[in-house]
């Protein structure tokens, strides 16, 4: 009697076509809902710039969605002296980059010493900081009116600049306490041995380790900072207040200021003078934010 082996079951040689129609409809599917997102999320913007070419009457009474007549650039330059935009923007950039730099300073010393030091409190200070995100900012704005009333503040740089701070640590502790961890300990474990500071071994190691998750963070941090309006509102208030707006106050106080009288199309130049500086960022950092986001991912 001989005994005949079952044959493993094979699969058909239909499956494998099937799955790769599967597979090529679901990508199909998701390319459309990305060029409809891509839409939705230009579109937008690409009217705006746009209608800052028009005049009123092309804006209401032409087709709204029509080429401008012409590409004048003099709706720019009416929108940077006449409007003031100029100066709203010097002093946002000045704002921001202050603010950020002391965001970063004073986040990546707090989250390295949470994610790479074990004393007590620690996980109770971490959390203090994570509570921060759940936080509602708009809970927070007469307190914070009065506080920096008593304090002499109200109406200054100094005082917007502490309170961008404060606003903006408590994600860049959550985000660069987890890029910290993730970073091997050997190289500062070897730097202990040869002597090196806390001090040096953060600002020399660990730093420039950890140089893509601080690039990811501080571009967040900018654009954050610099769509700002809640904040600067409330800060920025009382006497000889309006020559130290920011861009987003400076753009509100155009549309209020005016009326019905007001010149549309200075006022999409400068909601496009403040769009653009964001959109060269993301453009020249893109790699870089993509590398922080994803570093520590895979080990």
């Amino acid at each position: 009697m001989t005994l005949v082996a079952d044959k493993p079951a094979t699969k058909s040689a239909g499956d494998k076509p099937s799955a790769k129609r599967d597979i090529n409809a679901f990508t199909g599917l998701a390319h459309i809902a990305l060029i409809a997102w891509a839409l939705v999320t230009a579109g937008p913007l690409i009217w705006v710039v746009l209608a800052s070419f028009k005049n009123n009457t092309e804006i209401f009474l032409g087709k709204p969605f029509a080429l401008p007549s012409s590409f004048s650039l003099q709706t720019y330059f009416d929108a940077w002296s006449e409007a003031h935009i100029g100066r709203y923007f010097l002093n946002s950039v000045i704002v921001v980059i202050v603010s950020t730099a002391g965001t970063m300073l004073f986040g990546s010393m707090a989250a390295y010493v949470l994610a790479r030091y074990r004393f007590p409190g620690n996980r109770f200070i971490y959390y203090l900081f994570v509570s921060g995100l759940a936080f509602p900012t708009f809970m927070a704005l007469a307190p914070l009116f009065y506080i920096l009333k008593n304090m002499g503040l109200l109406g200054s740089y100094t005082g917007l600049v502490l309170v961008y701070i404060a606003y903006s640590l408590p994600f860049t502790v959550f985000f660069l306490a987890a890029f910290f961890k993730s970073l091997p300990y050997e190289i500062e474990e070897a730097a202990t041995v040869d002597g090196a500071s806390h001090t040096r071994k953060f600002f020399q190691i660990m730093m420039p380790m950890a140089r893509s998750g601080l690039v990811s963070i501080t571009i967040f941090n900018i654009v954050g900072q610099w769509n700002q309006y809640l904040l600067p509102v409330v800060v920025m208030t009382g006497p000889g207040a309006e020559s130290k707006y920011l861009l987003t106050q400076g753009i509100a106080n155009i549309s209020t200021s005016a009326g019905y009288h007001a010149q549309w199309s200075t006022l999409f130049a400068a909601l496009t003078l403040s769009i653009l500086p964001m959109i060269v960022v993301y453009a020249i950092f893109q790699r870089q934010i993509q590398a922080g986001l994803t570093a520590g991912a895979v080990k």
